[in-house]
């Protein structure tokens, strides 16, 4: 076999291999494409298809009522939300396009925002003891900022990928695109206990955005319109809350032919109203959800 043919059978294989035997039945805008800035070569936990959630019938499923409708920066490749006194504070990702900023939460426009360093790719955000803690996607570094000026104050270092942030008061808790969330001690940055995700007996892997709500873990599970609400001390999911109708079909479809989909969770505790929005989003979303 000629070294041309070789390579054309290779070629070949490769696609037959990678069509498999199950058939799509998904619809157009359910699975966004990966944005030019997420493509790579290498192995990463972002690989692969989206988890086929809820695994059960059985786990309570729940949808947000829509409270009030914000704009919301449609070039935004949102990574993490927090609301903090008031205000709303955002992470964005893409090589070379990462910042963190606040916006106005009744405008959607930008009031002040920080460039991810070295040009990496943003991750989660957390608010903790007045820092402003973002990650990095494969890096292993994460900034801290002044939340009051967005300054960079500080820097941590972790192990592997960095997804979803959040906080619980006391300690962070970190989603790396497996079923497992680390919970880090801020001060060293070190992991003193994990949790391993599971629902009907099965782990849940794509955790993506993290937020803590009411005593419960949410967290957006990446290229699906699912946030999985999980028990911090056994990892077990307790409900699924499903977001796919918080877009019209054709703004769903827009969004994913983008690359764009569900994720950025913040939480109210003054009003009990949870703020959601996504990937590429022309919308932020106050909604309310049952307990």
């Amino acid at each position: 076999m000629t070294r041309c043919a070789l390579l054309r059978l290779l070629v070949v294989c490769v696609l037959v291999s990678a069509c498999g035997d199950r058939p799509d039945t998904r619809t157009p805008g359910d699975t966004p494409v990966l944005p030019s800035g997420m493509m790579t070569a290498t192995v990463t936990n972002a690989d692969g298809v989206a988890p086929a959630v809820p695994f059960s019938a059985r786990t309570p499923l729940s949808r947000p009522t829509v409270v009030e409708r914000y704009a919301h920066d449609s070039t935004a490749y949102t990574q993490g939300l927090l609301f903090v006194g008031g205000r709303v504070f955002e992470g964005t990702g893409l090589e070379g396009q990462s910042d963190v900023r606040e916006v106005s939460l009744r405008t959607g426009r930008v009031i002040r925002r920080s460039p991810t360093p070295n040009g990496a790719f943003g991750e989660g955000i957390a608010d903790l003891n007045g820092r402003l803690y973002q990650l990095t996607w494969r890096r292993g570094v994460g900034t801290v900022y002044s939340k009051d000026s967005l300054r960079i104050i500080d820097s941590v270092r972790y192990d592997g990928e960095g997804w979803g942030l959040t906080a619980d008061g006391t300690h962070l808790y970190l989603s790396d695109g497996t079923p497992r969330i680390r919970i880090v001690e801020p001060k060293a940055f070190t992991v003193v206990r994990t949790i391993d995700v599971t629902e009907d007996g099965r782990p849940v892997r794509w955790l993506n955005e993290l937020e803590w709500v009411r005593g419960e873990l949410w967290a957006n599970v990446y290229q699906t319109p699912f946030i999985a609400r999980i028990d911090p001390l056994n990892g077990h999911v307790t409900g699924w809350i499903d977001v796919t109708a918080l877009l019209t079909p054709d703004e769903r479809v827009f969004v994913g032919a983008r690359g764009g989909t569900a994720n950025g969770i913040a939480y109210d505790a003054a009003t009990d109203r949870v703020l959601l929005t996504g990937k590429l989003w022309p919308w932020l979303f106050a909604v309310t959800v049952p307990k």
